[in-house]
């Protein structure tokens, strides 16, 4: 809830300003009673049910993000007018499919706050963005340094460059996560071979993105949040680089290098400013790229269903063999069931696990990983899927080499853990599914490894398929027989049903049994509980149920039966 806050300005830009520095085709101007002239203070998500009663609330020169609320909803005029009392510049709401009622239009007209709409396909998160990003840009200079900066037009990455250049003293190239160039200062020397490559190409050369990644170097840079200094050597000038952060995510790098002349001694602090002056102007080059990056994303997910026409528009060749790595990445502090059998995912799943909730530290490994996967090797590319990373790689070195990798970039994250699969090599786009399904089988197992461990000794780990051939065919029957099996009764389901609503444990006791190859010694230890404990569990499951290990026949459905209930969560009978 909005609340006017000491010290917050009410002047600033003007709505018409703000509205033209965000995306064109994101927000309608429905209704503005006094124009687009008037001043912008901030914007603010909104949520109705929290407005104050007492004449306190205070929105004054606000833009409100209502949401839930769309224009031709009962409770839109109580909204507006509320916000009206309040003093907000503006207020958003959807626009729906039927458009703003006529009551509302004409409420608008008797206001004092402008009425804009949300297009359909424009998410919150976008909007609210792009609103930020424009304030941002739009606000006055402070007295941190970056008024050296003032004046560029919002995106003008070149002139940020050369702006950056003169207050280091050096040569300055702005890149992209994936290591391609934005931006670069003019040549006032002559560059080193490093810098003339990286122009020539726009990105960095392939090989040396390799190398920084093996060194750590880029893992340092992407969790910095300060200058990073990379020494010279009898090859290249020394280079100052730092990542240009919005809150937890990082729109991408600054770097300078030495330029025929040392770099000036402030360099680092004024890399700090440049920092924070680049974010609107990446911002706003992510927010137009972002309808193109989600179409592109959405092109991988399709391919990976079999679509073979997506191919181009995923920028993945159709004349290459590929093959799909899935990284699933998970909090290290989730206990054991966040890494059970199939309680997160069944199948193919598009959930979006930042959707709503705080990003956690699995998900930013996600980000970090995604970083190293696009600079693996070009051709690389890649799509998220709420906890998971899918990744097409064309074929090189081996199925498992990207997997590693990825691995090796998550084990120096702290407090995350990463399973990472890696499906065969598709000969034809035909057959990314297959390798996609067979990856996603090869982190099942991972997983289901890791959900028979405490959660602290849960770590990271990968494997190919060729690597878990038993384990994934034991996977492929129980997905077939599962069904059958929730359709019958016997003993195993006796004894499972009785343990989920008692708190027994003979089903624990059977199949640790089983899984000792019926060495009551081995299993006893296992459980850690004494031999003889185990002896009168087993006796007493063979007397309750009728669950005999020492029958073949029992001794294979119970089998069957106690892994597929390790697959559901305590109190989770049914799928």
């Amino acid at each position: 809830m909005p609340t006017h806050e000491p010290g917050r300005r009410d002047t600033g830009p003007s709505l018409e300003q703000i509205l033209d520095l965000i995306a064109p085709g994101m927000l309608d101007v429905v209704v503005a009673p006094r124009g687009t002239t008037v001043p912008v203070a901030g914007v603010a998500l909104h949520d109705p049910g929290e407005e104050r009663d007492d004449g306190t609330w205070s929105a004054t020169g606000l833009i409100l993000l209502v949401v839930g609320v769309e224009v031709a909803s009962p409770e839109a005029v109580d909204v507006l007018r509320a916000a009206d009392r309040a003093g907000a510049a503006a207020v958003v709401m959807r626009r729906g499919g039927r458009g703003p009622r006529a009551a509302l239009v004409e409420a608008a007209g008797r206001g004092r706050t402008a009425l804009l709409a949300r297009r359909p396909g424009q998410g919150w998160t976008e909007v609210l963005g792009g609103l930020r990003t424009a304030l941002a840009h739009s606000a006055p200079a402070g007295a941190d340094g970056v008024a050296g900066m003032a004046g560029l037009r919002l995106g003008d990455l070149s002139g940020l460059a050369n702006t950056v250049a003169d207050l280091v003293g050096g040569a300055i190239t702005i890149e992209d996560p994936q290591s391609r160039v934005l931006a670069y200062s003019r040549l006032d020397h002559e560059p080193d071979p490093m810098r003339r490559l990286t122009i020539l190409g726009q990105e960095v050369p392939r090989w040396r993105v390799v190398e920084l990644r093996e060194s750590g170097f880029f893992q340092t840079l992407w969790s910095s949040e300060d200058v990073v200094r990379l020494p010279a050597d009898a090859r290249y000038a020394e280079r100052l680089a730092i990542a240009v952060r919005h809150g937890p995510e990082v729109l991408g790098s600054i770097w300078a290098a030495a330029d025929g002349r040392p770099l000036a001694e402030d360099a680092a602090a004024a890399l700090r400013t440049a920092a924070r002056a680049a974010v609107p102007h990446l911002s706003h080059h992510q927010t137009w790229g972002r309808a193109a990056a989600r179409a592109r994303e959405d092109a991988v997910h399709a391919l990976l269903k079999g679509d073979v026409r997506a191919a181009h528009e995923a920028g993945v060749a159709t004349d290459r063999p590929y093959a799909v790595v899935v990284a699933e990445a998970y909090d290290g502090h989730e206990g054991r069931h966040g890494y059970d059998g199939r309680r997160e995912y069944d199948g193919y799943d598009r959930y979006d696990g930042r959707a709503g909730s705080a990003v956690t530290a699995g998900q930013r490994v996600l980000d970090v990983l995604a970083l190293q996967a696009a600079a693996y090797r070009p051709g690389c590319v890649t799509a998220r899927s709420g906890r998971r990373l899918y990744v097409l790689v064309p074929a090189g070195d081996g199925e498992t080499g990207p997997a590693r990798t990825l691995l090796a970039t998550a084990r120096s994250v702290p407090r995350s853990v990463v399973l990472a699969g890696a499906g065969p090599v598709a000969a034809a786009l035909s057959g990314l599914p297959a390798s996609r399904e067979t990856a996603e089988l090869v982190v099942r197992v991972l997983r289901e490894r890791a959900g028979g461990r405490p959660a602290g000794e849960v770590v990271s780990a990968v494997a190919a398929y060729d690597e878990v051939v038993p384990e994934t065919t034991v996977l492929r029957l129980l997905d077939r027989v599962e069904p059958v099996w929730d359709s019958l009764s016997g003993p195993v389901h006796a004894m499972v049903e009785h343990d989920r609503a008692h708190g027994s444990a003979y089903g624990d006791s059977v199949a640790a049994y089983l899984d000792a190859s019926c060495d009551t010694g081995t299993a006893a230890r296992r459980l850690n509980v004494h031999p003889n404990t185990l002896r009168y569990r087993l006796r007493r499951a063979r007397e309750l149920f009728g669950v005999d290990p020492a029958d073949p026949a029992m001794r294979l459905l119970a089998e069957i039966g106690l892994r597929l209930a390790a697959r559901r969560p305590p109190g989770n009978v049914g799928r």
